[in-house]
């Protein structure tokens, strides 16, 4: 699984790093770090809708609020 974050400036603002940071504690607590290829990237043209997240070409906007429930549901859950 190939989940992508944009780290560009709009979303740096929105909390992309904590979004980055969570994303790789959540991947390695639950030892997916084989299953899931976690990558940035600029400007994805959705800046209006948060930090964008793309898992395997799917877009979701996330907030440094929300990784925690985003990984659950869209990660975990499919790998598992």
């Amino acid at each position: 699984m190939k989940v992508t974050v944009c780290i560009g400036s709009s979303c740096h603002i929105k909390g992309s790093r904590q979004v980055v940071e969570q994303l790789q504690n959540l991947i390695a607590q639950n030892d997916l770090s084989d299953k899931v290829e976690l990558g940035g990237t600029f400007c994805m043209g959705q800046c209006q809708k948060g930090v964008c997240v793309t898992v395997d070409d799917a877009f979701h906007s996330v907030s440094p609020e929300s990784v925690d429930e985003f990984f659950e549901t869209n990660i975990k859950a499919k790998v598992s």
